[in-house]
C-alpha cells in the first residue's frame, strides 16, 4: 500500500464585498492577525486557522447564501474562553456555547459580513 499524505492546517477563502472592512473586523473582534496582503487581498491568521479574503463588491452577499453561508468549523482549545474574548466584541453569537452529545462543545458565530462559522473544542 502506497504511502498516503499527511493534511496539515486548513486556509479557508472567502468573498467579501471589501477584504479591507472585514479583516478589520478579524482583526478586531476574533483576535487575528494581518499575515499578507495584495491589492484586493488581505490574509489573516489566528493560530493555525487562515482566512485568505478577497474583496468581491459584485459577488452574491454572504448573507444571502442561507444554509450554504457556513464557511467552517473550527476547532479550538476552549470555545468557553473564545466566547469570553468576544462577548464585549461586536460579534453576532447566533449559537451560544453548547455541550453535543456527539462529544463537541460548539458555538456558532456570524460575521458582519453574514458569514457563518462554528468554533468548537472536544468534551
Amino acid at each position: 500500500m502506497a504511502k498516503r499524505a499527511g493534511f496539515g492546517a486548513t486556509a479557508f477563502v472567502l468573498a467579501v464585498p471589501d477584504a479591507e472592512i472585514t479583516a478589520a473586523w478579524w482583526i478586531g473582534a476574533m483576535g487575528f492577525e494581518r499575515v499578507f496582503e495584495a491589492p484586493g487581498f488581505v490574509f489573516v491568521r489566528r493560530g493555525a486557522c487562515m482566512l485568505r479574503l478577497g474583496s468581491c463588491p459584485d459577488a452574491l452577499a454572504p448573507s444571502d447564501l442561507g444554509d450554504h453561508g457556513y464557511f467552517g468549523y473550527v476547532m479550538v482549545t476552549s470555545v468557553d474562553q473564545l466566547y469570553r474574548e468576544i462577548s464585549s466584541a461586536n460579534v453576532d453569537v447566533i449559537s451560544p456555547p453548547t455541550d453535543r452529545p456527539w462529544g463537541i462543545r460548539e458555538m456558532g458565530v456570524r460575521t458582519p459580513d453574514g458569514h457563518r462559522v462554528m468554533f468548537a473544542q472536544e468534551l
